[in-house]
């Protein structure tokens, strides 16, 4: 009986310890999706600054 437990408790620290650095994961990725959301919304209000021109305009089509 006693060997049960001490398996179901290692067990336990082992998923603990899983959980552990899953989370840890998580917390990293939504820093980064934070980033870079941020980084898109800077992008787009740079794109909708008056003035800023799209550099497809001035590119010459490819039969010249």
């Amino acid at each position: 009986m006693e060997d049960r437990i001490v398996e179901l408790e290692l067990r336990s620290m082992a998923q603990q310890q899983t959980i552990d650095e899953l989370s840890d994961v998580i917390y990293r990725q939504q820093k980064e999706i934070d980033a870079l959301r941020a980084a898109v919304e800077r992008l787009v209000r740079k794109v909708d600054e008056p003035g800023v021109v799209d550099a497809k305009q001035n590119e010459r089509p490819p039969h010249y």
